[in-house]
């Protein structure tokens, strides 16, 4: 004889925060919220956008805010860019890794160039085109989608151009994430 559970347990979808940039100074202060969360120390963050969608744009601004100077260069042929970041809230360097895996097409080289031990490190790993190692990337403590909105410039070119913003926690470290963007200054 076979019993129903009395109880059902309904999956909860991850604390999610939706928002807008109507422009790159909008990029500047969502960075800089996040650039203020300790959590940041250990975190990994996967963004995800078609090209030009803005998530170089959002890594520099991130990476100005936790205090990293000189040139910060897209990893898009590097496909790993290392970064010593001097946040107010860490008493040392705070190592970053900002990796595009756009190019990334055989896992091998996920063993090869020492990735799993870079996620299993200290530090922050900011993460382009995460979808192309989805399957030997670690956990992910949150994910944030950019979407340009084309609509704002019918037919301009324009990197300023709007987007739409959505950043899902999916750890206690992706919920703190969350929480640090969710201000009254929040778009």
């Amino acid at each position: 004889m076979t019993t129903s559970p009395i109880v059902e347990s309904v999956p909860s979808s991850p604390p999610t925060w939706q928002g807008r940039w109507a422009d790159e100074a909008d990029t500047q202060a969502f960075a800089q919220r996040l650039a203020a969360s300790a959590a940041l120390g250990h975190a990994t963050l996967a963004l995800h956008g078609d090209l030009g969608a803005g998530k170089t744009t959002l890594v520099r601004h991130l990476l100005r805010g936790l205090g990293v100077s000189g040139r910060i260069k897209s990893p898009t042929y590097a496909v790993v860019e290392p970064h010593s970041a001097q946040p107010a809230w860490n008493v040392g360097p705070l190592p970053v890794w900002h990796f595009d895996f756009y190019r990334f097409n055989d896992p091998r080289e996920w063993e090869d160039a020492g990735f799993r031990d870079i996620f299993a490190s200290p530090g922050l790993k900011l993460v382009e085109w995460p979808e192309k190692a989805a399957a030997v990337m670690g956990p992910i403590d949150a994910e944030l989608w950019l979407q340009t909105d084309d609509s704002a410039n019918a037919g301009d070119s324009d990197s300023d151009a709007p987007r739409e913003v959505t950043l899902r926690a999916h750890t206690p470290t992706g919920r703190t994430l969350l929480a640090a963007v969710q201000s009254p200054h929040a778009a």
